[in-house]
């Protein structure tokens, strides 16, 4: 009965924490996540200096959850998501490319820059864009 009632202290208290407060997004998460490698890292090769990398990214992922600000916190995240949309993007594209890189060449319209797929081992073609549809000799 005395730990239930403990609990429900501490969960209470808790929630009187956080009400009000940003809370945590993807951001802190991934500060979170980097400051332990740090940590990990500066005690396996013993660098002191890479502590300071751990203890500022542990201070800026709590001061963003308790921060009160929500509009400055979610721009941050907002940023943070599309930067890595992108990355992410830019990776399975890099990743099909890689894998169709015996049957298919990716040659970039001269045009609008759109990357377009062609077959290998065809020789001189007319390609198409699809995008804008300017037309270009290649062999392939």
């Amino acid at each position: 009965m005395r730990w239930q009632m403990w609990t429900q202290r501490v969960m209470t208290a808790l929630y009187r924490l956080f009400q009000g407060r940003y809370g945590v997004d993807q951001l802190s998460i991934l500060l979170l996540a980097v400051a332990l490698l740090c940590s990990f890292i500066a005690q396996l090769f013993r660098l002191p200096w890479l502590f300071l990398l751990y203890y500022a990214g542990l201070i800026y992922a709590f001061w963003r959850m308790f921060s009160r600000n929500y509009a400055a916190r979610s721009r941050e995240n907002q940023k943070f998501l599309s930067l890595a949309h992108k990355g992410k993007a830019r990776f399975r594209i890099l990743r099909s490319r890689f894998r169709d890189r015996k049957v298919y060449r990716y040659l970039k319209c001269p045009s609008c820059g759109q990357y377009l797929r062609v077959p290998k081992g065809k020789g001189k073609i007319e390609i198409t864009c699809s995008t804008c549809r300017t037309s270009f000799i290649r062999k392939v």
